[in-house]
């Protein structure tokens, strides 16, 4: 009585089936793409998922949820919802939260909604904090201050080692 005939299913191959449920359905992230810690990528990143990188990625990286482990390396600009960061970070930050764990490090600017530092995180650069800093597409330079000359600048002067803009 409930039996099904070969004329009311069609017939498809596995691969077939798996080709067509594909076009029909959005793809869905399982778990986060993973650069482990012998990986080196000369080039940028851009990733809709979450990303975890253990490895050298010398370019941009862009993604939902980055973390950077603790052999991790990025040189270069970071954009991310979600940002964790264990490893090392040469290049600014735009992220909505940023948790910077412990032995993590970062030289260079960060803009965030949320901020939290752990102890014994290293950080040197500035912060802002921005309502949505993913907004921005790159950071704005400061502003010269009034009445100093680049000559003339504290930092240029008690360091000779830095140009006569103030940077190396």
């Amino acid at each position: 009585m409930f039996t099904k005939t070969k004329s009311d299913t069609p017939s498809f191959s596995p691969a077939q089936d798996a080709v067509r449920g594909a076009s029909t359905k959005p793809a869905a992230r399982v778990g986060a793409s993973i650069l482990c810690s012998d990986v080196q990528i000369v080039g940028s990143i851009k990733s809709e998922g979450a990303l975890q990188i253990d490895g050298t990625v010398e370019g941009d990286v862009s993604a939902g949820d980055v973390t950077i482990g603790s052999t991790g390396k990025i040189i270069g600009e970071i954009k991310a919802e979600t940002l964790r960061v264990k490893g090392e970070i040469k290049g600014s930050v735009r992220a909505k939260k940023v948790e910077l764990e412990t032995g993590a490090s970062v030289l260079g600017d960060i803009y965030h909604a949320a901020l939290i530092i752990q102890p014994d995180a290293a950080f040197e650069g500035q912060v802002k904090r921005q309502e949505d800093p993913l907004k921005d597409a790159a950071p704005k330079a400061a502003a010269p201050s009034s009445g100093l000359t680049s000559s003339t600048t504290p930092m240029a002067a008690s360091n000779p080692a830095l140009g006569p803009s103030g940077n190396a």
